[in-house]
């Protein structure tokens, strides 16, 4: 017999659980349409601009491995050591991002059948997850962001599939999911949290078979290893929580992002999630309510934490999903009264418009003007852009000191970037940050004198650890293009007269943000 017709293994019976046993045949043809279509188009602008600070902090944390850091476990950046070296430059990196998000388009197609969704319902979850800007613009590049997504469409899958089945081995697949989510980044919790919550409210007796408990066990076990880490290191990870916070502007300021969360859901998608929180609010759905528990467990978390807009978008794939069904479910109700009307053309002519909108504002598509005029929209494209220039400014003043002076950025975008590309230009000078993981990794031995320090630093900061602070050049980017790095303040100095060497002023240039 399929795994899909067994009977429930979970000692509830169907009676008392309404969610279905039996789940329609995934429709491959159409879902893989939109996953070769999404594929195509992200390829396409894959590396018109360039690298992005995230991606090169992947590769340089890579290169360190170990159970953890300062903000982040380490699978995202094991996954880019492997692709580290590879032909192609960034285009690996690049890849890997793209298949992460096609994995979404799939799993969201796969979560609308385990919801009873068939053909049509599969193939507008598909295309939901394809045309979202929150999950377009973060497959724009390889960072945490793009694989916390895969890692939270696979939970919901799974923790689907195991409700369907009541299998100890679906239950421990389930469990396997959320413990490497844990290792890849810590927000899915949270999404584990909602999950947990809504087995106690709408699936009690699920809870009183082993594998939900032998599912939470397996995931504390693949996890255990970066909370070891981070016991041994002070839980730096709860730090850079709680200094993120405070930038977004705690509570209040997530309160306030709140109504953008509408605009990278997409805009032109409205109607589908809140048929999602109708369906799954619905008699109908209840067998799938917990997943409604957990979108709104992630929503009300994060908004309460000060977490940043789009951790909770992830959970979009489950109201999306859900709502797919409701808008199958009316289609077929439409067609059997033969009054189909308009209702043909209105979904995808919504997720054609919402994916427009996405690739125009969450993929290098635009001119590197007009992308720059949308910062205040999504600043991610902008930023990167102009990479090269900025090694080659810095490898220009380099030139001007002696051989393997060590050069000290601000940040980590800095520092990779100087690292990956500058033997390219020509660069041999080792180079140093205190910032996130580059602090954890420690000074170079001996006297800092003279370092060449480069990024939005003051003059005025500088004399802190030197006493001789003279500004080189400013740093710029070709037609004034402003980014996160380079704006009126970016500049690069020599500095020497240090107030101590390495080890004494390391603890006060370390910074976590």
């Amino acid at each position: 017999m399929h795994d899909s017709a067994k009977p429930a293994l979970d000692g509830t019976a169907a009676s008392r659980d309404p969610s279905p046993r039996l789940i329609a045949p995934m429709a491959w043809r159409p879902v893989l349409a939109v996953a070769l279509a999404a594929g195509v188009v992200h390829l396409a602008v894959a590396t018109r601009f360039g690298w992005h600070r995230d991606e090169f902090y992947q590769v340089t944390t890579g290169r360190h491995l170990d159970w953890g850091f300062p903000d982040q476990p380490p699978v995202t950046p094991l996954l880019a050591r492997l692709v580290d070296g590879l032909p192609g430059g960034l285009l690996p990196l690049r890849l890997l991002a793209i298949a992460a998000q096609l994995g979404c388009v799939l799993l969201a197609a796969r979560l609308a059948a385990e919801f009873g969704g068939r053909a049509r319902a599969q193939t507008i979850a598909a295309a939901a997850i394809a045309a979202c800007p929150a999950f377009v613009g973060g497959a724009m590049m390889f960072s945490t962001t793009v694989t916390d997504q895969l890692a939270w469409a696979a939970v919901f899958v799974t923790v689907a599939a195991a409700l369907r089945s009541g299998t100890v081995r679906s239950w421990l697949a389930a469990g396997a999911v959320a413990g490497l989510g844990l290792e890849n980044k810590h927000t899915i919790g949270v999404l584990l949290l909602g999950v947990t919550a809504g087995l106690v409210l709408f699936h009690r007796p699920v809870l009183r078979t082993p594998g939900p408990w032998l599912a939470g066990a397996l995931a504390l076990l693949l996890a255990l290893p970066n909370v070891l880490w981070n016991v041994r290191h002070g839980w730096p990870q709860l730090r850079m929580a709680g200094v993120l916070s405070a930038d977004q502007g705690g509570p209040l300021g997530s309160l306030a992002n709140l109504p953008l969360l509408v605009l990278i859901a997409g805009l032109p998608l409205v109607m589908l999630w809140v048929f999602g929180v109708r369906r799954l609010a619905s008699a109908a759905g209840r067998g799938h309510r917990w997943a409604l528990v957990a979108a709104a467990t992630a929503l009300v978390v994060f908004t309460a934490g000060g977490g940043k807009l789009y951790y909770p978008a992830p959970g979009l794939l489950a109201l999306f999903a859900a709502g797919a069904v409701l808008v199958e479910d009316r289609a077929a109700r439409a067609g059997a009264a033969a009054r189909p009307g308009r209702s043909r053309w209105t979904w995808p002519v919504l997720l054609a418009t919402s994916g427009l909108i996405a690739v125009l504002t969450g993929l290098p598509v635009l001119p590197v003007g007009a992308a720059t005029a949308l910062r205040p929209v999504n600043p991610e494209p902008v930023e990167t852009y102009g990479w090269p220039e900025f090694v080659g400014q810095v490898a220009a003043a380099a030139r001007s000191l002696p051989a393997g002076t060590p050069i000290f950025t601000a940040n980590y975008g800095e520092a990779g970037a100087l690292t990956l590309l500058g033997p390219d230009a020509g660069l041999r000078s080792p180079v140093v940050s205190a910032h996130n993981a580059y602090g954890l990794w420690g000074p170079p031995p001996g006297t800092p004198d003279p370092v060449l320090c480069v990024g939005q630093w003051s003059a005025e900061y500088l004399r802190r650890f030197w006493s001789d602070v003279r500004p080189v050049a400013s740093i710029t980017l070709p037609g004034g293009i402003i980014t996160q790095e380079v704006d009126e303040n970016a500049a690069i100095f020599t500095c020497r007269g240090p107030r101590g060497d390495w080890a004494r002023l390391w603890p006060a240039l370390r910074h976590l943000d």
